[in-house]
């Protein structure tokens, strides 16, 4: 999901999340972000192959907002332990090298 400036929720599908919230931030994808730019990359997930992510786009598109911002949400947080993980193993490893 990609939040435009106007914080509604775009969902899609792409290979590349990453390059793909470039092309919108570039205004070369979806016309939902012809009124608001595309902000953030605020959730995504892997998926099998190509039919597994339609269904689940399908899925996703079907929630309410609330339950989205819910999702967003426990996203960032498991993000963000395990960058705060990788900090500690970092500053361990600096402390103990081998």
């Amino acid at each position: 999901m990609v939040r435009a400036a106007n914080g509604h929720l775009y969902t899609g599908i792409s290979t590349d999340p990453h390059r793909r919230l470039l092309q919108h931030q570039r205004g070369k994808g979806a016309r939902f972000f012809n009124r608001s730019p595309a902000v953030a990359l605020v959730w995504f997930e892997r998926c099998i192959d190509h039919s597994d992510a339609l269904r689940q786009e399908r899925c996703v598109k079907a929630l309410a907002k609330a339950t989205k911002e819910r999702l967003i949400s426990q996203f960032n947080a498991e993000l963000s332990i395990a960058a705060s993980s990788c900090a500690a193993s970092d500053a361990r490893a600096k402390l103990d090298p081998l």
